[in-house]
């Protein structure tokens, strides 16, 4: 009866430790001081968006995510001239990454001043990155890119709703509406 109850708690111990880890991941997100956003209404993503060579079941919800969250964001999905191209990849090892300390996009939105610095910030993300860019199709430039980092080494990586919530906890980080409208609240 003990060896029972010994069991029962370590079962429950080890179902409580692995969703405390589902949500371990860093989640970033920067823009640039050229973006337009109070301009984009549509998007697409681009021809090669899977350059990653996900499993097609990985890189299907990757691609539905996105497409839901944007569309609930009020873009329209149009494939001849989108305002912004979007594109995903994933990182399978540890790297540094180059981002930028600045306003809050909403923030920042309510003035666009293309004249202030980058103030550069060096993140160590760690296995398993996911990074979403917007690139306006007009500059052929990156606007706004955003990324979730550990997100492997973790058993949940296949399953399918926690590549969903790691592109929400993503695009929570992109708090506007097509017409440049502020969201706010954040999606739970």
């Amino acid at each position: 009866m003990n060896t029972f109850r010994t069991l029962l708690i370590f079962g429950i111990a080890i179902s409580i430790s692995s969703c405390l880890s589902y949500e371990k991941y860093v989640v970033e997100s920067d823009y640039s001081y050229l973006g337009k956003f109070k301009r984009y209404q549509t998007f697409d993503f681009l021809s090669d968006a899977n350059y990653n060579n996900l499993a097609s079941e990985q890189d299907t919800t990757l691609r539905n995510a996105i497409a839901s969250r944007m569309k609930l964001q009020g873009f329209k999905q149009e494939e001849r001239n989108p305002s912004l191209l979007v594109t995903y990849k994933v990182f399978y090892d540890d790297f540094s990454f180059q981002g930028y300390q600045q306003p809050e996009l909403e923030q920042w939105i309510k003035y666009e001043d293309d004249e202030l610095d980058y103030d550069p910030v060096k993140y160590s993300l760690r296995q398993g990155t996911l990074l979403i860019i917007f690139l306006d199709r007009k500059k052929e430039t990156a606007v706004w890119q955003g990324y979730a980092s550990s997100l492997f080494g973790n058993q949940q990586f296949d399953n399918e709703r926690y590549l969903k919530r790691a592109v929400r906890n993503i695009f929570d980080q992109y708090r506007l509406f097509a017409d440049g409208t502020v969201i706010n609240t954040r999606f739970n």
